[in-house]
């Protein structure tokens, strides 16, 4: 009988919380975008984006050249285009470091 309550008692609970989980979400609207908190802005571009893609628009090239010189026209640019810098800093050796990545990240997210 103890067993039986131990098994039948989590599935119970189970049973009964869900319906209280899908009230709330029915009663909450969802975010719109115009709903949205007004200081939160979407990038264009992140430390995310492909480096190819950061290259191939000339206002995030500009980003890169200032604030990692060389890097654009690195002679090996083709082994790692397709990555994004958050990718390819672990492969940098410590030359991509978290300050320099803060700061292309800031300026990237000026870009509008």
């Amino acid at each position: 009988m103890v067993m039986k309550l131990f098994v039948v008692l989590p599935l119970l609970m189970a049973v009964t919380t869900v319906p209280a989980f899908a009230q709330d979400a029915a009663q909450k609207p969802a975010k719109t975008p115009e709903s949205a908190d007004a200081g939160f802005q979407m990038s264009l571009f992140t430390l995310d984006t492909p480096i190819e893609t950061l290259i191939a628009d000339k206002r995030s090239r500009a980003v890169l050249d200032k604030d990692l010189p060389g890097l654009s026209t690195d002679e090996n640019l083709d082994k790692f285009k397709a990555m994004s810098l958050r990718k390819f800093q672990p492969m940098t050796g410590g030359q991509l470091t978290d300050a320099m990545m803060h700061k292309v990240a800031k300026d990237l997210a000026a870009i509008q």
